[in-house]
């Protein structure tokens, strides 16, 4: 069972969503992957979800770089979890490949699968797959959506200044 709210952030609508476990979603508007949220329960006085609004609030007002939230990520495969944990490496501001996650985690031939797995990551902007672009710096494929993608990226990058 999950908990949901909605956070309207500086680009856009997101969901976010909870279980007994922690923060298990952020969804953009036109998530490519969200499956919808038949069965939840609206919670908007929900612990963790009103961390997860403070904490985002604070990530887009340009003062937080780091989250320090309960995560669920137990709702994908062994593989998925492997890159959603790698992603979570990524410091503030940069950005890593696909082939660089797939040497990190061990599977460097898997480069089109953990391209797949970033995709499929549930919990946009706080498990950062916005970070990861191809090896020659192009930015491809965002579930919330390539100018989603690119805000973020920009965003972080004018708070490094």
């Amino acid at each position: 069972m999950f908990a949901y709210t909605n956070y309207l952030s500086p680009i856009g609508p997101l969901l976010l969503a909870a279980s007994e476990l922690g923060l298990a979603g952020v969804y953009f508007a036109e998530h490519r992957h969200f499956k919808g949220c038949d069965g939840w329960q609206r919670d908007d006085g929900h612990a963790v979800l009103q961390q997860t609004i403070l904490q985002l609030t604070q990530y887009f007002a340009g003062v937080r770089r780091t989250f320090d939230l309960p995560l669920d990520l137990s709702h994908g495969t062994g593989f998925q979890q492997a890159v959603w944990e790698a992603l979570l490496t990524l410091p503030f501001g940069s950005t890593a490949s696909y082939a660089g996650i797939a040497r990190q985690i061990g599977k460097p031939a898997a480069v089109r699968a953990v391209g797949a797995a970033n995709g499929r990551n549930p919990i946009s902007i706080i498990v950062p797959c916005h970070r990861v672009i191809s090896s020659s710096g192009e930015l491809t494929g965002y579930a919330g959506g390539l100018l989603n993608k690119q805000a973020l990226l920009e965003r972080e990058k004018k708070a490094m200044w």
